[in-house]
């Protein structure tokens, strides 16, 4: 069921992000391409299909959700060409192709980066791709940008660039990754609920206890497929965690104690999940899939 679900909003996706990366100008075709080439190069779409499931959740339609889906991918993707560049975690491969810095360049990539950001919450006012009143998108910038930001995504960033060859204990690395992980995915689910136009207090209140359940199962699963798998599954250099000499749960906790710590995560969505009927179970399937996935 997950694999129908994730191909049918995959497809959804990619069709509406398709029409952002038109160059305004000849003179722009360079960094556009480097934008799109960042975006459209792969990837699991796991933000936004939880944008969709959420929406869909309290009874929206799935197209509703198009520009929060569109935001949180491009929010994602810039973090991905910026985390890669040198002075971050230097990789040269992303997705199973070279990195956008690899593929353009240094500054392009920057620049990329940069352009991905901003053309996030152009997406999210975009009429063409969200039929919501100016209340409820105002309420969408506010979150995107909070969670996107120092608050979130960019300090947990932050925070981890300055744990390298750090012996962290749990606690602070649950505060690392609840920043760096989990607030783009507690943002996607709390997006696609404002986007259904049906987000009651209650209901946001369940729906962030679910994503920040599994937000942290995801960088959870991250870090043992970064011991378990190889870098062809992966898609990026296996073992570069360690390689780094990064804090991560299993050499926090021990591998058996990591797994067991993802499935225990992954409950506790489910938990958050029971005052929803059928339609949140794509929800519940996304769940599974984050601690189940092996790359």
């Amino acid at each position: 069921m997950i694999a129908a679900y994730s191909a049918a909003s995959q497809a959804r996706v990619n069709a509406a992000l398709e029409t952002l990366f038109n160059p305004p100008s000849p003179e722009l075709a360079r960094l556009y391409e480097a934008m799109r080439y960042s975006v459209m190069n792969g990837g699991k779409r796991v933000r936004p299909l939880l944008a969709y499931a959420a929406c869909e959740a309290l009874g929206g339609k799935a197209e509703q959700a198009n520009g929060a889906a569109c935001a949180v991918e491009l929010i994602h993707a810039y973090s991905l060409v910026h985390d890669d560049l040198p002075a971050m975690d230097d990789d040269d491969l992303r997705r199973g192709q070279p990195t956008t810095h690899k593929k353009f360049d240094e500054a392009c990539a920057i620049l990329a980066g940069d352009g991905l950001q901003s053309l996030a919450f152009s997406a999210l006012l975009d009429p063409r791709l969200s039929a919501s009143d100016a209340e409820t998108r105002l309420q969408m910038v506010s979150a995107l940008a909070l969670a996107a930001g120092p608050a979130g995504m960019v300090g947990g960033q932050a925070i981890d660039l300055g744990s390298v060859g750090l012996k962290l204990d749990q606690k602070a690395l649950e505060y690392m990754h609840r920043h760096k992980t989990g607030a783009l995915i507690e943002v996607s689910v709390k997006l696609g609920a404002l986007a259904s136009g049906h987000a009651e207090k209650d209901e946001l209140k369940s729906l962030q206890s679910y994503a920040q359940a599994i937000g942290l199962a995801f960088q959870v699963q991250d870090d043992i497929l970064d011991v378990e798998s190889d870098t062809a599954t992966l898609g990026k250099r296996q073992g570069a965690d360690i390689a780094r000499d990064k804090p991560t749960y299993p050499a926090l906790l021990g591998l058996d104690a990591a797994k067991a710590y993802a499935l225990e995560l992954r409950d506790q969505a489910l938990h958050a999940l029971r005052p929803f009927d059928a339609a949140a179970e794509p929800l519940r399937d996304l769940a599974r899939y984050i601690v189940d996935r092996r790359n």
